[in-house]
């Protein structure tokens, strides 16, 4: 029997998430937070915002009632199509709503900076 392994999502801001960064490629695991900008129920795809970046996430396995301004984290698989802008696969998707996004944004700085002393 085959085993099958599901990649815990690297934290990631959606600043981060440019072509020169290396969880920029195709089916990297990633966990992203931001804030529901825009919900199509009919494709169900989402759009979140972080700070001056944003990214499209295909809900369509998450079962989650979407409010617009709210804030969700979703863990997924990156997809990228030539001509199309990213989408993240959510496998998980998570209402977040309290969360300070900035200070979020500080302690995954300080997670960053620990890490890379530890290499």
């Amino acid at each position: 029997m085959a085993s099958s392994v599901v990649n815990s999502g690297a934290l990631v801001n959606l600043e981060e998430l440019k072509p020169s960064s290396q969880h920029y490629q195709e089916g990297a695991s990633l966990r992203v937070t931001g804030k529901l900008q825009d919900y199509n129920v009919e494709s169900g795809v989402a759009i979140i915002a972080d700070a001056n970046a944003t990214l499209m996430i295909d809900t369509q396995h998450v079962k989650l009632q979407f409010r617009l301004g709210s804030i969700y984290q979703f863990i997924g698989e990156l997809s990228l199509h030539s001509g199309f802008e990213p989408i993240l696969k959510a496998r998980v998707g998570r209402n977040v709503d309290g969360m300070d996004l900035n200070l979020y944004r500080q302690t995954l700085q300080l997670l960053k900076e620990f890490q890379a002393e530890q290499t």
